[in-house]
């Protein structure tokens, strides 16, 4: 009997307490008024008759009254005529009351049938007029009506209204029920959940209702953790990979040194490339540093306009030493003076690592070009080359932290720059498009609404 002491059976209780509170004032109105209603047509009607009889001389008035008194099979009509002395003349009742006024509007008063003296009084509504020649008129109705109608509804509150108690309570006892096998199934779930098991997910319907949505939200949530821990996990092992080899080559090459350098030239030669290996690791290090600072900063204070022409061009002239060795044609076209509300550093830095990369991956006598265009309701700032490109399987796998694809493994990185310009995108609130095919072309797509242009 736990149900009884949940909260979904006390509001239920309550709810039904307050409906048959409700259907109770309800009932009660529908009497009255029906009470209402039927002693005021009772009065409307007595008046009337009294008044009729009234305009009749008195034979054919008594006349007119034993035959209205014969026609009332129902024995609800009363009538009398008295004279001035209060003595009856003729009628069924058996004495003229001392609290009706005569003249006065119908009210309920006391009358005796003269055929039913030893039942006593009734309380009946009831005129009295004064006729012309002294006697006086009485004219009254036994609204019993109001009597059945009170059984009638009394009956009907009971027989309607107890039933309908007791099934609000049985819904009460239902919901509270129901509502304590989905919390248990959800507590159920959640401790497997909490033991390590994230492929496990609350159970929900698709429908609109209120602990699905929670429940879809939840799983929701649930799958990004899934995903991250994955990504974690696969992250430590490609840091332990990344770092293990170049300290590997660092370890081997001091200890060979130490075993066969004769001469101090073949010594510095030896620690020379240890220095070069440990520094491979620092450069991985800072770079996994540096995208836990970028995706970890939750802060706008440095954010103001950027004038992406002049990061362009700043890039273009970092970058035009390199591309020259390489005999690569490096251009910048900007249609339009443009600008965008972000971190200048960040999206520089995010726009070299672009630079970089298609550099790196354009053979010699190639063409890398920056180009910022104008679209619609954004601002695109373009890279493209004439390198290999990225495939379509590639699309979402060189955004993965240490990835390197086969083709170029002899080429120098360590795998983080497109991460490191994903993390940069994503603080902005801007998309980094990669496009696939031959001739490399990755776009930062920047919506008014989130740089903040008018």
């Amino acid at each position: 009997m736990q149900f009884i002491r949940s909260k979904t059976f006390h509001w239920t209780t309550v709810l039904a307490v307050l409906f048959a509170i409700f259907v109770t004032i309800l009932f009660a109105f529908v009497y009255f008024s029906i009470d209402h209603y039927l002693i005021a047509r009772t009065d409307r009607m007595i008046t009337t008759q009294a008044g009729f009889f009234a305009a009749l001389p008195r034979e054919r008035m008594i006349g007119a009254l034993n035959d209205h008194l014969e026609q009332d099979s129902r024995g609800v009509q009363f009538s009398g005529v008295f004279d001035a002395g209060r003595n009856r003349l003729a009628g069924n009742v058996a004495a003229l009351p001392n609290g009706l006024d005569i003249g006065a509007p119908a009210r309920s008063v006391p009358l005796v049938r003269l055929a039913d003296r030893d039942a006593g009084a009734t309380s009946v509504r009831a005129v009295a007029r004064r006729l012309d020649n002294g006697d006086i008129l009485v004219i009254g109705r036994n609204v019993d009506e109001t009597a059945e109608v009170f059984k009638v509804v009394g009956t009907a509150l009971a027989l309607g209204l107890l039933p309908a108690f007791c099934l609000w309570l049985l819904a009460g006892a239902w919901l509270s029920a129901r509502a304590r096998r989905r919390v248990e199934e959800v507590n159920l779930r959640v401790q497997r959940i909490i033991a390590g098991d994230l492929r496990e997910r609350l159970p929900h319907r698709n429908i609109d209702e209120p602990f699905s949505r929670l429940a879809a939200i939840v799983n929701g949530m649930l799958d990004e953790l899934e995903t991250t821990i994955n990504a974690l996990a696969g992250v430590g092992n490609d840091i332990a990979h990344d770092l293990r080899t170049p300290l590997t080559r660092a370890r081997l090459t001091l200890e060979r040194g130490r075993t066969n350098a004769t001469t101090l030239e073949q010594l510095q030669e030896l620690v020379d490339n240890a220095i070069a290996g440990i520094d491979q690791s620092l450069t991985i290090v800072t770079a996994l540093l540096r995208l836990a600072e970028i995706e970890n900063s939750r802060r706008s204070s440095a954010f103001g306009d950027v004038a992406l022409g002049e990061s362009l061009r700043e890039v273009c002239d970092m970058y035009e030493p390199i591309a020259e060795d390489k005999q690569i044609a490096l251009g910048v076209n900007i249609s339009d003076k443009l600008s965008v509300r972000g971190d200048r550093d960040l999206l520089l830095e995010a726009v070299a690592n672009l630079v970089d990369n298609a550099i790196k991956f354009t053979p010699r006598s190639g063409r890398v070009e920056l180009a910022l265009l104008r679209g619609e309701g954004e601002t695109i700032l373009r890279i493209t080359d004439t390198g290999p490109g990225i495939s379509d399987q590639e699309q979402e796998a060189v955004l993965r932290r240490f990835y390197r694809s086969d083709k170029i493994r002899n080429t120098p990185g360590i795998g983080l720059g497109l991460n490191l310009v994903s993390a940069i995108v994503k603080l902005h609130g801007f998309r980094l498009i990669i496009h696939p095919g031959p001739g490399g072309r990755v776009e930062i797509v920047c919506p008014d609404e989130q740089s903040g242009r008018t």
